[in-house]
């Protein structure tokens, strides 16, 4: 059991709600995860602390931060909504309002696009802080992209590398990546940095991965 994420799940949740958070941690552990693992919630959790000024009510974009890859299966395409939907079942039996659960649902589905409307503060502090991880130093980012490989194993090589090139692709068209987070230019810059090798035929954490 991970004691840091624990102890703020309970600050967050409350004695409570103990069991949920166990259930949620060990989800993060399950092995078919590389990247979406408890490290992943963990460093989420710790942008939405410094981009939380920004949002509307912060716990809720905790919550939702901790639900967001609660359900994940990489040969699937709807984990966040199922993700959405374990929210839903599940905090309202630690109390949360009827509304409050709502807002926590919207903000999970949310990040199946990462796209939130002008204005919607939470969704944006969520999605910078989801998304982060665009914005290391390369040689993290290059970490992080082998583990999505891993995470993908099952795809060959070329299908890889159609399916994550058009990812990337699809975020530089974006007038912006990010929403309130000062991370465009290094996260472009990666982007733009991985682009270049998935076209040279390099394909990280696989056999062709010689970094």
């Amino acid at each position: 059991m991970n004691a840091k994420l624990m102890d703020r799940w309970r600050t967050l949740a409350g004695p409570g709600a103990e069991d949920l958070g166990r259930e949620l941690i060990a989800r993060y552990g399950e092995p078919q995860r590389r990247y979406h693992t408890a490290g992943h919630l963990e460093a989420v959790l710790a942008h939405i602390d410094t981009l939380a000024a920004n949002a509307a009510d912060p716990d809720l974009v905790r919550l939702a931060a901790w639900f967001h890859d609660a359900v994940y299966d990489p040969r699937r395409g709807d984990n966040e909504e199922r993700s959405a939907r374990l929210a839903e079942r599940a905090l309202p039996e630690m109390g949360l309002p009827a509304d409050a659960v709502a807002t926590v649902a919207r903000l999970v589905r949310l990040t199946a696009t990462h796209d939130p409307a002008p204005g919607d503060a939470d969704g944006a502090v969520l999605c910078d802080a989801d998304l982060a991880i665009l914005a290391t130093p390369p040689e993290i980012y290059a970490d992080y992209a082998a583990a999505v490989r891993q995470e993908y194993s099952f795809v060959p090589d070329d299908a890889f590398r159609d399916g994550r090139t058009a990812v990337l692709r699809s975020l530089l068209d974006r007038p912006a990546i990010f929403r309130i987070a000062d991370l465009e230019a290094p996260a472009r810059a990666n982007i733009h940095a991985e682009l270049e090798r998935l076209r040279n035929g390099y394909s990280p954490g696989s056999n062709t991965d010689h970094r």
